[in-house]
Formats: structure tokens, sequence, C-alpha cells
């Protein structure tokens, strides 16, 4: 690695007191660290069931608090928003929806959840053309029935250039999925540009894993088949428990997943912390430590231009070897497709980066 250089350091928010932990945990690219306020959240449910308190519908209070704080954060309206266990149970909805036949554009070594369940649709005759991340927006044509991607990339924390992506999709009719799964909570976003959406919400929105978010363009609700559809996708979830959905919800609700009610109180009060920051300056946050950390590095891009702008840094470790040293060093980071990988959120501050660049070899 190059000899570091000196950056100026960026004022380090007040917001990491929100978290019990997070001096050296440098992979919410993996798995957010709850707040003070998730763990209250949590453990009070995990008491009251204890005693035998908790009661299934005294969930949905807090089931409509995460989707409506889901929907700011997204720039949707609450309607536009479905609610899942898994991004790619969410995935698959869309893919079932798949005509006969469609073509469907992805990046190469995008996330499997993303692309798998496409490639699921084989026996229908779906066919799915994976291209480089950079020529997403060109492969796009009047033969593709939609493309489906990462805005941030899992293994590389590339950026995918949407606003091209979505100029393609506007000249072509082709519909257009984004996974947020790896930049909401960090970058902000404008849900509502793309006609489908699917964030996880238990990596940079730092809620329990279990509780992930579809967001429909409201003319397309009629359009996919809720093939997940059970009791809580009726228009009454409490009048819908027995035998066939007679009334789906008017809304996105309609493509709701029965939830995993432990989930959600914690997920409530991870999402409505992050729709009461400042998105600016979380994004400023973490792309401030990010821009320190690439350019001692001397990070570059696929085009050699340097790396900027990114809360998810990672170069080359073919042998694991910096992640190895990065790890005796007592930091968390992580390993994915032969590249170390770190990534800065909330809880990070300056003092991460010195941590890294005094761990790896030079």
């Amino acid at each position: 690695m190059p000899a570091s250089v000196t950056v100026p350091a960026p004022a380090a928010p007040a917001f990491r007191d929100a978290f019990p932990a997070g001096p050296g945990y440098l992979a919410a690219c993996t798995q957010g660290l709850p707040t003070h306020a998730t763990v209250e959240a949590t453990r009070a449910d995990l008491e009251r069931w204890a005693r035998g308190e908790a009661a299934p519908g005294d969930y949905d209070a807090a089931i409509a608090r995460a989707r409506s704080a889901f929907a700011r954060l997204a720039g949707v309206t609450a309607d536009d928003v479905a609610i899942g266990s898994q991004a790619s149970v969410l995935a698959s909805l869309v893919a079932a929806a798949a005509p006969d036949g469609a073509v469907v554009v992805c990046p190469a070594g995008d996330f499997a959840s993303v692309v798998a369940p496409f490639h699921a649709q084989a026996h229908r005759g779906v066919r799915v053309r994976e291209v480089a991340l950079s020529e997403l927006a060109g492969a796009i044509d009047g033969d593709t029935w939609l493309v489906a991607f990462s805005l941030v990339q899992s293994a590389t924390g590339e950026h995918a250039d949407a606003d091209a992506i979505l100029a393609a999709c506007a000249l072509t009719g082709t519909l257009s999925l984004a996974d947020l799964t790896q930049a909401l909570g960090w970058l902000p976003v404008d849900a509502s540009r793309f006609d489908l959406t699917i964030t996880h919400a238990y990596k940079w929105l730092c809620a329990p894993r279990g509780s992930a978010f579809l967001t429909v363009r409201p003319s397309l609700r009629d359009t996919l088949n809720p093939v997940h559809a059970g009791w809580y996708a009726g228009e009454d979830p409490w009048g819908s428990c027995y035998g066939p959905l007679l009334a789906p919800a008017a809304s996105a609700r309609r493509f709701d997943v029965s939830p995993a009610w432990p989930v959600w109180p914690g997920t409530a009060a991870a999402l409505e912390f992050f729709a009461s920051l400042d998105p600016a300056a979380v994004h400023a946050h973490a792309t401030g430590l990010g821009d320190r950390l690439a350019e001692a590095l001397g990070l570059t891009d696929a085009d050699g231009r340097p790396v900027r702008g990114r809360a998810i840094l990672t170069w080359p470790d073919p042998e694991g070897a910096d992640l190895a040293a990065l790890t005796a060093a007592g930091l968390r980071a992580s390993g994915r497709a032969g590249r170390a990988r770190v990534a800065f959120h909330l809880w990070n501050t300056d003092d991460d980066v010195a941590r890294v660049l005094a761990a790896l070899p030079r």
C-alpha cells in the first residue's frame, strides 16, 4: 500500500452517540449496528413476549411507523411501500411478473439476491443478459423488459449511473428495478425515479435482519401478481385470515409478506431515527471518511480515476492478507470477491481511518 497522505479530518457529528458501539466497526455494508432506541424497543418487545403480554395485532402500529419512515427516507408515499422479509423474496415477486421469453439486463457480478430470481425463471424462457456495470445503460434496448441492478455494488462499492440507465429506459420503455440495500441510509436516494426498488434494512438502515421493503410505482400495482399474498396483503388483514384473498389492499400493501413480528419494533425505531437526520450531513460524513482513506491508499476506479464519494471502499486482496491485518488490529471489516472491503457510517470517526492505515502493511 502507498504511504499515507495528510487530509483534513471532517468534523465528527454527534449522531454517532445514538449507537452503543461503533469504534473500529467498518462493516455496515455487511450488517449495521443498532441504535440505543432499537436495542430498547427490541428488548422491551422480547420482555413483553416473555411475560405473555405480546399480541399479534400490537405489531401493526410498529409496522405502520416503519412503513411511513421508510417512505420518507425513500421519497415516496406510504401507499407505494410493501413490506417483506428478504430482498430476494421481493425480487422474486418482480421476476414472477416477467412475461415468458422476456429479456432482463443485469450487471455482471451483482449481488445474487438481485439477479438469481430472474435466472430462476429460465424455464419460462426468461433470459438474463449480464454486462459490465459501466455498460449497463448501453445494453438496454427495445427488447429489454427490465433492467435490474444494485445502485451501489456490494462487492466493489461502485455506483451505477442511474441517470444514464433511466434515460435508456425512457427511450426503450424498459422497466427499472434498483436494489437500494447498499445505498439507502448513507446515500440520498429518490426511489420514485425507479419503477421498482427493493431494500433490506439490516445494513445501512441498521434495522434487525428480516425487515425489507419494496416500492412500486402506482401504475404498476395491477401489473404485478402478488404471488406471496397472504392474509396480511388484504385491505383488512385481520378480516382476511381464512380462505381466498377476496379484497387485496388497494395500495402496495397488496404485496406485503406476512411480517416476522419481533423485528418490527426495532425496525420502526431505526427508520424513524434515520428519517430524522439530514441526508446531506450523513452523506458528507460517510463519504468524507471514505475520501480520506481512498486518497491515503491511492485507490482508483476501473478508469484510473481517484475513487471519491463512496462509503464502501474495496481493493484487491486475493490472499486475504489485508483483511487479516485489519482483523488482527481489532477492526471489523470484510472480504468479498477477492477484495478487502471497509465501510464508513454514522458511528465511524477519523480515528477509524487512522487505525486502518496503521494496520495495513506498507
